[in-house]
């Protein structure tokens, strides 16, 4: 590894693996020219998700961290609380599954009725009661320097990763201040941020003084997951949905989408925002390392 990409890694712990096995695979093709490729492919897999003797979800994901998105996506769907202890959690790689075990039965067979269909773009699931858990809800109003802001966007996007290598993924990023802490990526933006609540809630970490930054979509979905992981504010270089905005809006949630160079746009939460440096000095994204591919 150059020498560069290791200093972007630096202060993560955890940060994206591009040379990782399985992950990625090498496919051949032509391109606009007629021209031979060898292109450079994330791999895509089931996972089947068991609570218990439950069978949750069978989600498609690149495979890596099963144990944290598999206790993230119970915990964001509100079938892991506070009360319930888990004793372990197995994965078994042949059969692609994994099984969340906890100290006492949890009541997950009533919310799988509720089910309903998401706006992610790879298949998404929420239940009814994730809105349920907003009620009563408020973040803290935790104040956000734009200098942070302008600082992870830049770290982030200059750190090495599957996007980098291949494209066609999200990534999502748990940060501290300027600092960002946890990068994991995944075919689906939901995978991604169930991927940070399973590692947050496995190391017992606090999550009022964090930054959630996506590369995905700004929808009534994420908003959910990210208060009620407790997460006050959540950026993106992606744009809003209507309905993330006015849920944002709601429970205190400091929303900024549209991030790009020296730009953004806050709606919601702007009085917590601290604009404690000229974006005219922010260098302009254009004048960027490029990138190689395009997330769909």
């Amino acid at each position: 590894m150059q020498l560069a990409q290791v200093e972007n890694l630096e202060g993560y712990v955890i940060a994206p693996d591009p040379a990782a096995r399985r992950l990625t695979r090498s496919v051949d093709g032509f391109d606009h020219t007629g021209t031979r490729v060898d292109l450079s492919v994330v791999e895509e897999r089931p996972l089947t998700i068991f609570l218990n003797s439950q069978e949750i979800v069978t989600a498609m994901t690149i495979g890596d961290y099963p144990d944290y998105l598999a206790m993230g996506f119970l915990r964001n769907q509100g079938m892991l609380g506070p009360q319930d202890m888990v004793t372990g959690v197995d994965y078994d790689e042949e059969l692609e599954t994994v099984v969340v075990r906890t100290a006492r039965p949890t009541d997950h067979e009533a919310k799988l009725k509720k089910k309903t269909r998401t706006s992610g773009c790879a298949v998404g699931t929420v239940f009814g009661d994730m809105m349920e858990g907003l009620e009563g809800v408020q973040l803290p109003g935790s104040a956000v320097r734009t200098s942070w802001l302008y600082a992870l966007a830049a770290r982030i996007n200059r750190t090495p990763s599957l996007y980098l290598e291949a494209g066609a993924i999200h990534g999502t990023v748990l940060c501290q201040q300027d600092k960002p802490l946890v990068y994991m990526e995944d075919v689906g933006r939901h995978n991604a941020v169930d991927k940070i609540a399973g590692w947050m809630m496995a190391e017992d970490v606090p999550a009022g003084d964090k930054i959630l930054y996506t590369t995905g979509r700004l929808t009534s979905e994420m908003v959910i997951k990210t208060a009620l992981m407790g997460i006050p504010v959540l950026a993106s270089r992606s744009g809003f949905t209507a309905w993330g905005v006015e849920i944002a809006r709601e429970v205190g949630l400091t929303l900024i989408g549209r991030m790009r160079g020296q730009r953004f746009v806050c709606l919601s939460g702007e009085d917590r925002l601290i604009r404690d440096v000229d974006p005219a000095q922010v260098p302009d994204e254009s004048a960027r390392s490029g990138r190689k591919g395009a997330r769909s």
